[in-house]
């Protein structure tokens, strides 16, 4: 079988409470752990988008307006869509483990993290599509 879900793929989910929201694959576990018997990946997503900004916008309120919130979340493979786009985020490969989902203080630091890193991809303006939502 082909190996859709690569660490820098972005898919969509599809159910829960981050329904509809992009995702990036940071890992991905075919075949399953001993916790999750089933085919999974570790993502990490947008829960709140930036907003809109326009030119005649000042620096602080464009600052404010380019805020990202992100999440970090294990999903089986049944509940995401894969698109056909990719971020290359080597950053991301590092700071989220399993293990981060232990310790609720290490998670909070690899959202931290992750959302620094997005947030510097925003403002460099790469990737437009995985920042706007699907709906608005």
């Amino acid at each position: 079988m082909v190996k859709v879900y690569k660490p820098g793929k972005v898919a969509i989910v599809l159910q829960g409470r981050q329904a509809g929201k992009k995702v990036v694959v940071i890992k991905q576990l075919d075949e399953g752990t001993k916790e999750r018997p089933y085919p999974h990946a570790l993502v990490a997503g947008i829960e709140r988008y930036p907003r809109k900004v326009t030119r005649r916008m000042g620096q602080k309120k464009l600052a404010r307006r380019s805020k990202v919130k992100p999440f970090i979340k294990v999903i089986n493979y049944s509940h995401l869509f894969p698109t056909r786009y990719a971020l290359e985020l080597e950053g991301l490969k590092g700071t989220v483990t399993q293990e981060a989902f232990k310790e609720p203080s290490q998670r909070e630091d690899a959202k931290k993290t992750i959302k620094k890193l997005l947030e510097d991809r925003y403002t460099g303006g790469k990737n437009k599509w995985f920042f706007t939502p699907l709906r608005f």
